[in-house]
C-alpha cells in the first residue's frame, strides 16, 4: 500500500518550520494515542504514521530528502535493508524513546503505554548502538540498473561469547532487586491531563532488568566488542548525488543487550567519460564537420549500454538535440526511465590548408551558406568532407 503524505499526516503545509511541525505531531499523537483509544487498532495505526511522519519532517536532512526524493529519499524500497516493525520500523517504545521530549517536560504523559504499562511492549534494556555513516561511490552504469554492494564496515559488533548480555556466564545475571526484573518502577506524576501514574526505566537496571554480578572477559561488560562485518547493501536504480539511504540495525551494537543503530549511507555517483546526469535524463555531446552536417551521415555514439548507430540527417544545424529513447536512467520512485540527449555541435578546424581555405572562400561567396543548399553548392560538401574527415 502506498504510503501517505507525510505533511498530509500532520496537517501541515511543505514551508512549515521545525516548531510548527513539532506542535502539529503533538496534536496529532495526543489524539490518536492509544490510552485515549483504547482497543482502537485505526487509531494506533494513525498514531504510528504520525511518529513516522514527524521522525522525517522533525529532522531538517531528512526533511530535505524527502522533498526532494519523496518516501524513497528516506526509506527506499519500503524500508532499506533491515526489518520493519510497524511504520518506519518503530515500536511503541522507539517512538517514546525519540519523541518523548515533544509532550513536555517530564516525558510523555502516557509514558505507562510506551514502557509496557498498558500496550504490552516489550521491556527495554541497556542502551542503542550509535549510527554510522559511509559512502559509496558508483558508476553511472550501476545507477541505471541498480546494484548489490559488499562493503567491509568496523564497527561494534554483539560480543560471541556473552551473546551481547555483558555477564561472564548464566549465574551472573541476577534479578534487579529495585524493580523485581520488569525493568521498570511505578510512580504518580502531575501532568498536563492531570495526576496520572506513569512507568519509567529502573534506574539499578537501567531497564534491563537484571544485574551482572561478574562481567564477560572479552567485552568487560558492554556486551559488544569492536570488529569487522561485511554488509550486503541492495541500491536501487536511479540513486542520485548526495541520496541518503538508511540501514536499520546495522550500525553499532547496543550495550547489555540494547539495540543496534543504523547504517547510514552516503552516495555518490562517479563522473561519466562521455554522459552528464541531468535528472533521470543524460546528455551526450556530439561533434560534426561541416561536411557531415551538411550531407548527412551514421555515426557511434556512446550509450551505457555501449555504442549505438544513429543517423544524422542532411542539413541537420548546430543545436539540434537528437533523442534515443529509453536510454536515460530509471526514476528512484519508479516513474519510468529517462532518455539520452545527443546535442548536436559543429566542429571548426583550428588550422586550414591552402587547399581547405580556398574552398572556404568560395563557398562563402554562395549566397551566404543557404541554409538549403544547391547543387552546386553540394559538390564543395562532397570535396570538403573528404578533406575534413
Amino acid at each position: 500500500m502506498a504510503k501517505r503524505d507525510y505533511y498530509e499526516i500532520l496537517g501541515v503545509s511543505k514551508d512549515a518550520d521545525t516548531v510548527a511541525i513539532k506542535k502539529a505531531y503533538r496534536k496529532v499523537a495526543l489524539k490518536f494515542h492509544p490510552d485515549k483509544n483504547p482497543d482502537d487498532k485505526t487509531a494506533e495505526e494513525k498514531f504510528k504514521e504520525a511518529a513516522e511522519a514527524y521522525e522525517v519532517l522533525g529532522n531538517p536532512d531528512k526533511k530535505a530528502r524527502y522533498d526532494r526524493f519523496g518516501h524513497a529519499g528516506v526509506d527506499p524500497n519500503g524500508g532499506f535493508g533491515g526489518g520493519r516493525r510497524g511504520h518506519g520500523g518503530m515500536t511503541m517504545e522507539d517512538i517514546f524513546n525519540q519523541f518523548g521530549d515533544v509532550f513536555g517536560e517530564g516525558g510523555s504523559p502516557f509514558e505507562s503505554f510506551f514502557r509496557g504499562g498498558g500496550g504490552g511492549t516489550r521491556r527495554g534494556g541497556g542502551q542503542r548502538g550509535t549510527n554510522l555513516r559511509i559512502k559509496v561511490a558508483l558508476t553511472l552504469e550501476e545507477v541505471a540498473k541498480g546494484v548489490t554492494k559488499k562493503i567491509k564496515v568496523k564497527k561494534q559488533r554483539t560480543c560471541s561469547q556473552c551473546s551481547g548480555s555483558g555477564a561472564k556466564d548464566a549465574s551472573s545475571k541476577k534479578t534487579c532487586g529495585s524493580c523485581g526484573g520488569s525493568g521498570y518502577v511505578r510512580q504518580v506524576r502531575n501532568t498536563f491531563l492531570g495526576q496520572m501514574q506513569t512507568t519509567t526505566t529502573c534506574p539499578t537496571c537501567n531497564g534491563v532488568g537484571q544485574v551482572t554480578t561478574a562481567k564477560c572477559t572479552q567485552c568487560r561488560g558492554e556486551g559488544r566488542v569492536f570488529g569487522e562485518e561485511t554488509i550486503s547493501m541492495d541500491i536501487p536504480g536511479g540513486v542520485e548525488q548526495d541520496m541518503q539511504l538508511n540501514m536499520r540495525g546495522k550500525g553499532n551494537a547496543g550495550m547489555n543487550g540494547g539495540p543496534p543503530g543504523d547504517l547510514l549511507i552516503h552516495i555518490e555517483v562517479k563522473p561519466h567519460e562521455y554522459l552528464k546526469r541531468d535528472g533521470s535524463n543524460l546528455l551526450y555531446d556530439l561533434y560534426l564537420n561541416f561536411a557531415d552536417a551538411g550531407l548527412g551521415t551514421s555515426v557511434e555514439v556512446p550509450t551505457l549500454e555501449g555504442r549505438v548507430k544513429i543517423k544524422i540527417p542532411a542539413g541537420t544545424q548546430a543545436g539540434k538535440v537528437l533523442r534515443l529513447k529509453g536510454k536515460g536512467l530509471p526514476s528512484v520512485q519508479s516513474y519510468g526511465v529517462g532518455d539520452q540527449l545527443i546535442y548536436v555541435n559543429l566542429w571548426t578546424p583550428k588550422k586550414l590548408t591552402e587547399e581547405e581555405r580556398k574552398l572556404l572562400e568560395r563557398m562563402k561567396k554562395m549566397d551566404n551558406f543557404s541554409p538549403k543548399p544547391g547543387k552546386s553548392e553540394r559538390g564543395f560538401f562532397d570535396k570538403m568532407k573528404d578533406l575534413f574527415s
